[in-house]
């Protein structure tokens, strides 16, 4: 079985994304409104300036409702009012230092926004999938050189990666009291976690994060400050994940019992590198002055080596990760050089995804 997003499957689709302002939702829209999908978004404003949302003018894409996630009154007003069929819940508090400076804020957002989520797609029949996004953080991480499997214990250090962990109980405890496989002719609707690595690609400026630290510091003329160059990563360029979502919601709406799961979409082993190789690849990539230095100050935990294995997903979907690390350092590096060369980064975006589809179909 290979695995292949439809644009059959999807054309005229209604599909509501939560967190669509965001850098990974925004792609996701970009990509749901070229394969002919009818969309709506729910989120705050883009939490960035400049956003991928606003640069490449995604909401003229999108229905869309700004409000918070933890508004669960205006959330099931949302989308009712838009039937989806299918919900793809990426709205999050996505930061790990950000949780350690506001944790109750991470904790909000990330669990009582999904308890909300999912409140409000029970009540609400036209929904046949739910697809709540995760993060690979979410497992008890005991720098383990193997990467973690769908039924490793949940855990988390920090608060972000905690309520990630916290949040994949949720989805559990739903789906077991709620929408589980043997009252599935009820309630009609399959409900699944996905669970990615560290995600990179054009339109990221998110603060403490590599790749948009990295352009900002390009930007100002400025060495890029590294705090760990030896802490290894599960690299992927957003198009993996967003591919692995999309062919998981097709598979739940057409057998929901059997894919109502927990499931990991990242790289393959060989791409889970360093940060300094990452960061010695960008620089070489960009060249005209770009540089690094090392980062002495003090920094809150964060771990030094996690993967996924991403076995499951590519027995049971088909699907499995379409261009190397380095291919996805150069698309991050061709879109910020369109941006700043003032390009339609709409379209560059487009190019980038047509490549990325391409590359799957050639298999």
């Amino acid at each position: 079985m290979e695995a292949v997003v439809s644009p059959a499957f999807w054309r005229g689709k209604r599909v509501f994304v939560t967190g669509h302002t965001g850098f990974k939702g925004a792609w996701l829209s970009l990509w749901l409104h070229k394969l002919g999908a009818r969309l709506s978004g729910y989120s705050l404003p883009p939490a960035t300036q400049p956003s991928l949302f606003e640069a490449a003018k995604v909401e003229s894409l999108v229905v869309t409702t700004y409000d918070d996630i933890r508004d669960l009154e205006h959330l099931s007003v949302a989308l009712r009012r838009a039937e989806p069929e299918i919900v793809l819940h990426l709205a999050a508090q996505a930061l790990v230092r950000r949780s350690y400076a506001d944790p109750v804020e991470t904790y909000a957002t990330n669990v009582m926004g999904t308890v909300h989520l999912l409140e409000a797609v029970r009540a609400c029949p036209s929904v046949r999938a739910t697809i709540v996004v995760t993060s690979d953080k979410c497992y008890e991480n005991k720098e383990w050189d193997w990467g973690y499997r769908e039924n490793e214990p949940m855990g988390g250090h920090d608060p972000y990666s905690n309520s990630k962990g916290c949040t994949e109980l949720v989805v559990s405890a739903y789906r077991a009291s709620f929408f589980g496989t043997e009252t599935f002719a009820q309630h009609r609707m399959g409900l699944a976690s996905a669970r990615a690595g560290n995600v990179i690609g054009g339109g990221d400026w998110a603060e403490d994060r590599l790749v948009p630290d990295f352009i900002r510091a390009i930007v100002a003329g400025e060495a890029l400050r590294v705090r760990s160059p030896k802490a290894a990563r599960p690299w992927q360029h957003v198009l993996e994940p967003l591919s692995g979502y999309m062919v998981l919601a097709q598979r739940l709406c057409e057998d929901g019992p059997r894919y109502a799961e927990s499931w990991n979409f990242g790289p393959d082993d060989r791409d889970a590198k360093p940060v300094e190789w990452l960061t010695e690849t960008l620089v070489a990539l960009w060249g005209d002055g770009a540089r690094w230095t090392l980062d002495g100050g003090e920094h809150p935990h964060e771990a030094h080596y996690l993967k996924l294995d991403i076995s499951k997903a590519r027995s049971q979907l088909g699907w499995q990760p379409r261009w190397t690390l380095s291919e996805a350092l150069a698309r991050v590096v061709a879109w910020h050089r369109a941006h700043l060369d003032g390009a339609d980064v709409r379209q560059v975006a487009h190019d980038q995804i047509a490549a990325y589809e391409a590359a799957t179909a050639e298999g």
